[in-house]
């Protein structure tokens, strides 16, 4: 009974997301409401997730970079994303502080989540981000970033490591906050 009706978001979640995001209780519950006539489950798939982010990229091939950022944000490793991971990513792609950010990117670049980043995982990352830019746009990409190799490569030289170490978080975003072609070299950001 009380005024709580059975399809509104729960009030420690929304407690729990004020808190944590910049989002108003208004856009918060808006968002909600536009969450479940979306996803009737309470809950996105892999699949769903990656159709709804190809939509971002329609002259791109958008599927592998979608399922790393699915698998970053799939922080109880169920499979799926329930509101709050949702929110929680949006909030930190869109509006976040620069390092909760690169903490957020750190996250997407660590694809066995072993706490460390890898030359073959920054290769693996940039090739997924390679993917999202159109095919009219890779003309215009300097030399020595003009595949997703050379910009592996470059983004790696940033860390000063050597080919087989591994860059820890705080190191990760210590390296990207020096550089700001650091910072341009880990995302896709369309021209258009």
């Amino acid at each position: 009974m009380g005024n709580s009706k059975s399809g509104a978001v729960s009030k420690e979640i929304l407690e729990d997301l004020k808190l944590n995001t910049k989002f108003s209780e208004t856009e918060i519950v808006q968002w909600y409401e536009n969450f479940k006539r979306q996803c009737p489950t309470g809950r996105i798939s892999k699949e769903e997730f990656q159709t709804i982010y190809s939509k971002f990229f329609p002259e791109s091939d958008a599927q592998t970079y979608a399922q790393h950022v699915f698998r970053s944000f799939d922080t109880n490793d169920d499979g799926t994303l329930d509101f709050k991971e949702y929110i929680i990513a949006l909030h930190m792609t869109s509006t976040g502080k620069t390092t909760r950010k690169l903490e957020w990117a750190f996250s997407l670049f660590d694809v066995d989540k072993n706490g460390y980043i890898t030359k073959a995982e920054v290769k693996e990352i940039c090739s997924s981000i390679f993917k999202l830019i159109p095919k009219d746009e890779l003309a215009d990409l300097p030399d020595d970033e003009n595949t997703a190799e050379k910009r592996a490569d470059k983004l790696w030289k940033f860390f000063d490591k050597g080919d087989d170490a591994r860059v820890a978080e705080g190191e990760f975003i210590q390296g990207v906050l020096d550089n700001e072609e650091a910072l341009r070299l880990i995302q896709y950001q369309p021209s258009k």
